[in-house]
């Protein structure tokens, strides 16, 4: 997921239960919970959305039909009490929980499910593309691995794959396939992003464009009333105002702090700091359909010219490690033997004159407008870039936009260089490399925003999702970071620690290596 290691990974858990100033203290219900984020969503229809900050929302309105443990990528049941596959892994039977109804009152039953996949996976369904393209269906493959899915009767469902799919299962868990009312969408049709209507923790109550997303809870949640009343989603684009507003009690919890201020916000008595290894990468992605980035030594020189381990020490303050690989070193298959490209301009300069620019040449590069897990300040970052490729002659104008016209100018290539990156979705490499790497994910709109097309690494990537085999998938992952790194298609910059930073009257939260439900879980002291 723009934003986004082994199978489980465990992070920092605070227990439900637990002892402040020597006293148990227990749940209590109510409240209204002020969540500080970096930027607006750009929609709330799941099926259309593929940044953070729309995930961070409809994953506490909707549910999937299986979803994460609390603190790990193990699948277990959620809408979908029990399933089954066939011994080819080409059938998957899915056995419905009963007496689930959507916040508008309506029934959860088979044809929601149907009704949820098929305007994804059929170009028929009547309601195929309204509102916008369904992203995740096409770049995770399963347009194609997707036979049809049908209801065997009103609480089951069952979905037949053309081939076999090793991540499936995990697949079906991710927020983009959440179950929608179909009433609603019916009723919304290309205005339904504004009018989300789901199963979750949560009912949507109002949006504010700019500004707030309004939340109350789901008291007949399927999985027990959650604690707090309502979460109010507050959009404040600047690091040290968010901060200053959490100081000052405006708002109970915000993310990306400034790794500059994490010194006095651990001395601060009334903060807690709530961190865990992260599952992202941020990176500069090369437009490979644009002279010169299309030249290997260009991209080369690039890599060379970048200074990752003063950007990391300087900008990171702790909070990151400079980046080799697409993936980061806490998923399963990462390849440390991968040796990075170190800082040399020098030989940057010399790889520009072999590629026929020997004076430089100039371009843009596109700087993240809001704070991202991988990227906590695009600005900031593309300064400090701009000043290392100037060293080597390249002049690089820096452009940025706000974040939903610039995820939607970088899928359809406006970029030279841009920065982007992602978190997990699911604990699979293939999460990483089939949505950022694969030629499929070159097609406009793109999540591959290098345009990079090799036939040898598509070859990997479709091996290493046909078969199951652990120890053969790793091989094959391995050898899909070697292709990455002798064709450069980007500039890895690092993997970031996730932190959230709470007032101390926020209890149980419990961070999640991909998600954002947690708010289901916390309670107001």
């Amino acid at each position: 997921m723009r934003e986004r290691l082994p199978a489980l990974i465990t992070l920092v858990l605070l227990v439900s239960v637990y002892t402040v100033n020597g006293s148990a203290s227990t749940p209590v219900i109510g409240g209204t919970l002020i969540f500080g984020r970096g930027g607006d969503s750009v929609g709330l229809d799941p099926a259309h959305e593929e940044d953070g900050e729309s995930f961070k929302v409809c994953e506490n309105i909707y549910d999937t039909l299986v979803q994460y443990q609390d603190e790990s990528t193990e699948v277990e049941p959620a809408l979908a009490e029990s399933w089954e596959s066939s011994v080819d892994g080409l059938t998957w039977t899915f056995h419905l929980r009963k007496g689930v109804e959507f916040h508008d009152g309506t029934e959860f039953n088979a044809d929601a499910v149907l009704f949820s996949l098929n305007r994804q996976h059929d170009p028929n369904h009547p309601f195929h593309n309204v509102g916008g393209t369904p992203i995740y269906w096409s770049y995770t493959g399963l347009a194609k691995i997707v036979e049809k899915i049908v209801a065997l009767d009103d609480y089951t469902v069952q979905i037949n794959l053309n081939q076999p799919y090793a991540p499936f299962i995990a697949t079906l868990a991710m927020g983009p396939f959440a179950i929608v009312s179909p009433s609603a969408v019916k009723k919304w049709g290309e205005d339904y992003t504004n009018h989300p209507v789901g199963t979750g923790a949560f009912k949507f109550v109002r949006w504010d464009r700019g500004d707030k997303v309004v939340l109350e809870v789901n008291k007949d949640y399927w999985g027990g009333r959650p604690h707090l009343d309502r979460i109010i989603f507050r959009s404040i684009p600047d690091n040290s105002v968010r901060l200053i507003e959490l100081q000052n009690g405006s708002i109970d919890i915000m993310e990306f702090p400034n790794p500059d201020d994490l010194p006095q916000i651990r001395e601060d008595p009334n903060l807690n700091v709530v961190e865990g290894p992260g599952m992202n990468v941020g990176y500069l992605a090369f437009n490979m359909d644009k002279k010169p980035l299309n030249n290997l030594k260009v991209r080369l020189a690039i890599n060379h010219a970048i200074n990752k381990p003063a950007i990391v020490e300087h900008l990171y303050q702790g909070m990151g490690i400079p980046a080799k690989n697409p993936i980061p070193p806490t998923m399963w298959g990462y390849d440390d033997g991968i040796e990075d490209y170190a800082y040399d301009p020098e030989r940057a300069k010399q790889l520009l004159a072999e590629a026929g620019y020997p004076d430089g040449f100039t371009t843009t590069l596109w700087a993240l407008p809001v704070p991202r897990p991988y990227i906590p300040d695009g600005r900031a970052l593309a300064e400090v870039m701009q000043s290392d490729l100037r060293r080597v002659g390249i002049e690089a104008k820096i452009v940025t936009f706000d974040w939903g016209t610039y995820l939607e100018k970088t899928k359809y290539g406006e970029h030279d260089i841009a920065m982007l990156g992602w978190s997990a979705d699911l604990g699979d490499p293939d999460n990483f490399f089939y949505y950022l790497l694969s030629k499929s994910a070159a097609e406009k709109p793109a999540g591959n925003i290098s345009f990079y097309r090799s036939d040898a690494m598509q070859n990997v990537l479709d091996q290493a999702r046909s078969i199951t085999d652990r120890e053969n998938r790793i091989e094959l992952y391995k050898k899909a970071q070697e292709i990455f790194h002798n064709d450069v298609p980007w500039a890895p910059i690092a993997h970031s620690k996730k932190a959230v930073i709470t007032n101390k009257r926020v209890k149980n939260l419990k961070l999640h290596p991909t998600l954002w439900r947690y708010f289901k879980q916390i309670w107001l002291e």
